[in-house]
């Protein structure tokens, strides 16, 4: 199950994954890049049969938008990981590849950020894209990361959130997640999901600013207008003024 050349993933987009190797949240191994990367390839269990013509880990993208809006925030969804082997799988790093019907995306507008700790927590980590010959962009969830560790039989949820910039132009996009065992200076293939198709729209509005409320025209019940307003004002002045002269004399 080598990385397949029809995904498309370039040669820097798997070498992100260099010297990030071990298990996210095992205690007993080294923690740090270059701890991790000092652990012998050999000891690192392969994530199901190296040789079976069925993916371990169940892949599936759920939870996201029909429709981006170009300079809107970014929208949520999750990325389900479900180990089927009886061992636990580490190392896993997913991979988001993009593909746009009208082939103008650009790797700049494309915003991505992943959640390191399973379940959604943790600090987001941002994952920047490289497009390929093929037109498709790829975006590896690393910036560091160790990867997740994934028990035998249980499920990880990954919380992303993608956004584009307001400079987007309308598209059709279609999103897959291939996941990824990261092994030394190499990978395996260990997952793939459905397609996740979306629009992005036209850019979303600017925030128009509220003008001071227009006064009603005078009349029965109606609020008087600046004018009459400033004639009763002056007649109030006038008989007050009245007023006191006649209580001088």
């Amino acid at each position: 199950m080598r990385l397949r050349n029809a995904l498309a993933i370039s040669v820097t987009a798997a070498a992100a994954l260099t010297g990030t190797s071990g298990a996210a949240a095992d205690e007993s191994e080294p923690r740090g890049r270059q701890g991790h990367a000092a652990l012998s390839v050999a000891n690192q269990p392969v994530c199901g049969d190296r040789v079976g013509a069925d993916f371990p880990v169940d892949t599936r993208i759920h939870g996201g938008p029909a429709e981006y809006r170009p300079g809107a925030g970014a929208q949520l969804w999750y990325v389900d990981l479900t180990n089927t082997t009886a061992h636990t799988c580490r190392n896993i790093h997913p991979v988001v590849v993009l593909v746009d019907r009208d082939r103008t995306l650009k790797d700049s507008q494309a915003k991505l950020e992943f959640y390191d700790a399973v379940g959604g927590g943790g600090r987001p980590r941002p994952v920047p894209f490289e497009r390929t010959d093929a037109d498709e962009h790829i975006g590896v969830f690393d910036d560091g990361f160790p990867g997740f560790v994934i028990g035998a039989g249980e499920t990880v949820t990954v919380k992303v959130r993608l956004g584009f910039t307001a400079d987007t132009r309308p598209n059709e996009v279609t999103a897959n997640a291939a996941v990824v065992q990261r092994r030394g200076d190499d990978g395996e293939w260990v997952g793939e999901s459905g397609g996740y198709r979306f629009g992005i729209g036209p850019e979303a509005p600017a925030p128009q600013l509220a003008g001071p409320p227009e006064l009603a025209d005078t009349g029965p019940g109606s609020p008087p207008a600046p004018a009459a307003v400033g004639a009763l004002v002056l007649g109030g002045l006038a008989l007050l003024v009245g007023a006191r002269r006649l209580r001088r004399r």
